[in-house]
Parts: structure tokens; sequence; C-alpha cells
């Protein structure tokens, strides 16, 4: 099974996906007792329809049709069960129901937010770093997320897997010696049937000047079920593999998940995990915290980036302001060990990367006198002292 098997879920892209699929389809090859996933996948959220179900007043659930129509919508029942309907602020429900604020753009927002399509010089590859490469198997989710950068890219490419698509990707990673890391990412590449990812994995690891496989994934947090034994055998090969994940908030770190994520981390995958700060969802200091330290202390995730919410049309109702941003990454510095602190970035709209927008601690300088705050408020000064 792969995810494509959904109908359309919207007015602009949904054919093509479904017209798509996989032309070169490859079967799961899973054991029957690992095939719990799929049946997670077809019990949530597939279809716009499917938002008929859920406990929504009507004018929610109106608006939730009309914002799916524009951008898709798949919540797995794993995730879907972990919303509080009685709360209409739920954190998990701000994450993946559709909702009217969607619909409302403000200028600045972007189809792009970040330079994807600048820097892609052959299809599905993007190379915005001499030393790695984004690689795009799928453009489908197990989840489709509400804030997600790629939305736009989600809905009207909606594309999924085949082997020829990815041909001009690999022979530009061959031509490249610079190239040491390859990324996975999309859509999410978990999506993928087992042999899929281990035609993956042996194509890139043929590369000799590759070095490390590289995972970001929402998987691990909303469809925990699909780690399995084949998904960890289809990546172990020649390359370090790196798993990053997506968990946003505390709520998110189930049972399941753990297990997930233990699982990743017996196969000697490293896990790192990336967070965007979303108004309403984690835009305060001890939900913060409470994330963070669980990932380290629970998952065996390091914290690894906190995102500025990208300028994704529609999202504005969930963008805080960077002073903001700055003000709670301050706030965790004092609170969290070094190794539970994510690094607060924004990605630039143009391509230029992902820049620290923690705050700074340097006061001022005078020749090889540095002034410098402490967490504690005091500024103290230190002086410089090296060899000649």
């Amino acid at each position: 099974m792969t995810f494509n098997d959904a109908a359309p879920t919207g007015t602009s892209g949904g054919a093509t996906e479904a017209a798509s699929g996989t032309a070169d389809d490859v079967n799961d090859g899973t054991a029957a007792g690992d095939a719990s996933w799929q049946d997670d996948v077809r019990a949530g959220v597939r279809h716009v329809r499917d938002l008929a179900s859920l406990p929504l007043s009507p004018a929610e659930r109106a608006a939730a049709q009309s914002a799916a129509a524009n951008h898709k919508v798949r919540i797995p029942k794993a995730y879907l069960d972990l919303i509080d309907w009685n709360d209409p602020q739920d954190p998990i429900r701000a994450q993946v129901i559709p909702s009217s604020e969607e619909l409302t753009e403000q200028e600045g927002e972007l189809d792009d937010p970040i330079g994807d399509h600048d820097f892609s010089p052959v299809p599905r590859l993007t190379h915005r770093h001499a030393d790695r490469v984004l690689l795009f198997p799928t453009y489908q989710c197990a989840v489709y997320c509400r804030f997600c950068f790629r939305k736009e890219s989600l809905t009207s490419i909606g594309r999924g897997y085949t082997r020829e698509a990815l041909e001009p990707a690999f022979a530009y990673i061959a031509d490249h010696p610079e190239i040491r890391e390859v990324i996975l990412t999309g859509g999410d590449p978990l999506a993928l049937p087992d042999k899929a990812l281990a035609e993956i994995r042996a194509r890139i690891e043929a590369i000799p000047h590759v070095r490390l496989l590289r995972i970001h994934t929402r998987v691990p947090v909303a469809l925990p079920s699909r780690i399995t034994s084949g998904l960890v055998g289809a990546f172990q090969g020649r390359l370090m593999v790196t798993v990053v994940t997506h968990f946003n908030h505390a709520r998110e770190i189930t049972p399941a998940a753990e297990t997930a994520c233990r699982t990743l981390r017996h196969a000697g995958f490293v896990l790192l995990n990336q967070s965007v700060l979303l108004k309403g969802v984690n835009d305060n200091v001890e939900v913060l915290a409470e994330l963070c330290r669980e990932l380290m202390y629970r998952l065996g995730i390091k914290p690894y980036y906190l995102h500025h919410g990208d300028l994704a049309r529609g999202m504005a109702h969930r963008r805080t302001t960077i002073a903001e941003g700055q003000a709670l990454a301050e706030a965790l510095r004092r609170r969290l060990s070094g190794i539970c602190n994510p690094v607060y970035v924004l990605d630039l709209p143009d391509g230029g990367g992902k820049v620290p927008l923690g705050p700074c601690y340097v006061e001022g300088r005078e020749g090889e006198t540095w002034r410098i705050r402490g967490q504690d408020g005091e500024v103290r000064t230190y002086r410089e002292v090296v060899g000649e």
C-alpha cells in the first residue's frame, strides 16, 4: 500500500495525484504483523468528505471543508485520536484540522517560502548548500499539517514515487563529488513502501562520495505504527543514517511514538527533532520546555531546531513575532540543559538558509575585553588571552 490510494482531496492537484500514482508501483512486502499502520491510514481522514464525520459544528465543518479544498487533508487515526474535541484550542487539532483562517492570505506570504524551486537544477532535487542536497522521492505525506511550508507544492504537484522520476536526481548527485549528505524529504519519504525505500537507499549508497542519509519525517509522530522492522531494514547499509522527526507538542509523545523511536534508536540511527514555533500550539515556555525534556529524556531525540514560522500562505494566525521567539529561546536557555535546547532559526525566504535568531549575550567589546551578559542577567567582563 502506498499513500496515493486516496481519492482526490481538493480541487487542485488531486486529479494529478490520482492519475500519476506510482506508474512503477512497488509492493510493500511487509509481514502481516507490520500491516497495522495501513489500517490506521484507512481509518483516519483521507478525503474532504471524511471531515463530515468529525465532531465539528456546522460552521466549523463548512470552513474545514472549504480550506481542505485548497490544501490537502490527511490525518491517520492514531493522530486524530489525540485531539480533545471539547477544547477548541486543542494543540493537536490546531495542527491538522483545516480552518477558515487559512483562507485569509497576507501580503508577503509566498508559494515557495524557502526558495526550493530556485535551487532545483533537476526535478525532485534542491541543491542549496554545497555539501548536501534535498531529494524528494514523493510529494505525499502520512499527515498534512496545515502550517506546512511546502503546502502549495504538495497540493499542486501531488506526485508519488516512480523509479524513473528520480533518475535525473541520482545522476546529479553522482556528478557532484562535493555532496556528502542526501536528505530525503517531500512530502514524507516514510509514506513510501519498504521496497521503494530500500531501492532509494541502495542507489544513494552506491555513490561513493555520499556519507550520510538524512530522513525528515512526521511519521513517528502521526503514524508511529509505520516504524516497522521492514522499514528499519530498508535503511541499513553503508551510510550513516539520521532521522529528523517533527514533534511540536509533548502531547504528541505517546507510548506508540516512544516504541517507534526506540526501534529507530536501537537500529543505530541518530535521532534529531525539528519543531515549528506555532502561536496557540507551543508558544509558551512551559509547553516548549516539557516538549524538549521529553524528547531527550523519554525518546532519546536531541532537540535540533525550533523554526520560526515560514511565510506559507494563510498561516499568519499561527506565526509569532521574531521578538517573541527570541524571548522564548532565552527562557529555554535558562531552564534547560544544553543537550535539551534547540536552536531558534529562521529559514530565509530567498534560499539563504537557516539563520540562528537566538538571543545574543554579547553586550559590547573594547579591544580584547568583552562585556557578556550571563544567564542570570548580570553583565561581566571577559578578557581574551591568546598566543602570538
